[in-house]
């Protein structure tokens, strides 16, 4: 920065108007990035892609390239009709003695 003594008062001058110029940008910048609506858009558009991703991982679990994938739906079926037995047997055991009292 030696040439600053060979530079003009207009040439400083357009250098401060220049700094300036971008510094209130930045700040505008700044200001945009955390405004609430703006917050909220963001905030909102990752929620959406993170639903999206994940919904594609699941359906993937069941839907394959070939179709539906029937040996995750029968176990997945399976597991279904285990726990509705299971609270089945387990609702015949206890409610079994309140048809007694009744």
């Amino acid at each position: 920065m030696a040439d600053n003594s060979t530079r003009s008062k207009a040439q400083i001058e357009a250098d401060v108007a220049a700094t300036r110029a971008r510094l209130a940008a930045n700040v505008q910048d700044l200001v945009d990035q955390v405004h609430p609506q703006n917050l909220k858009r963001q905030a909102m558009a990752d929620a959406k892609s993170f639903a999206q991703t994940e919904f594609d991982n699941a359906k993937a679990q069941f839907v394959g390239p070939d179709g539906l994938r029937m040996d995750r739906i029968a176990m997945i079926g399976g597991a279904i009709a285990s726990v509705v037995t299971l609270v089945l047997v387990l609702r015949a055991i206890v409610g079994g003695g309140k048809k007694g009292s009744a």
